[in-house]
């Protein structure tokens, strides 16, 4: 499949915009902001990323849905072997971690993941053999920074509730015949 100026590609979960396009290669401007938000400020030439083109409405979603607007880093805090997978224990800012659900979504350097633990201080995850030889976390170690994106879904409710999100409260619920 080939990509065209204009697009929007995913490298490690940031959503940029094809501005050239070459043999076997893109270019997109990335701004200062996104640089210092997210782990492509510390990136050189030859860095390996996680790439993906944007979904298209014909095609299947295999995870969830993902915008590439990344929420902000976590801290890769220890990883450890279970069987042929590995977990991952991360680090994430507290304003990260009340989007973070068990079994949620959550995006990682661009990779849709499960949540399979919520802790104080971050989260885990436990990826599977393929997801490591096929996307860049087989490669990264403790003490490293990755890119996280939480679930669009999450982020609304989230807002509605701390918005006032309509009256409904575990009072307003019981006041109408939920107990």
């Amino acid at each position: 499949d080939t990509i065209a100026e204009g697009d929007s590609v995913s490298v490690s979960g940031v959503c940029l915009t094809v501005t050239r396009k070459g043999a076997g290669t893109f270019t997109a401007d990335v701004s200062k902001e996104t640089l210092s938000k997210t782990t492509l400020g510390g990136m050189r030439s030859g860095s390996k990323v996680n790439l993906e083109r944007a979904l298209t409405l014909s095609g299947r979603l295999g995870g969830h849905i993902v915008y590439g607007h990344v929420d902000g880093t976590g801290k890769i805090r220890e990883i450890r072997p279970l069987g042929e997978a590995r977990v991952f224990h991360i680090q994430a800012d507290p304003s990260i971690m009340k989007s973070m659900v068990y079994k949620g979504a959550v995006t990682v350097d661009g990779v849709s993941l499960t949540v399979s633990a919520v802790r104080r201080d971050g989260f885990e995850l436990a990826i599977i053999p393929i997801t490591l030889e096929r996307t860049t976390l087989g490669a990264v170690r403790a003490g490293e920074r990755v890119n996280l994106e939480t679930d669009i879904v999450g982020k609304y409710v989230l807002k509605s509730l701390e918005s006032g999100g309509g009256g409904v409260t575990l009072d307003f619920l019981k006041d109408h015949g939920y107990s």
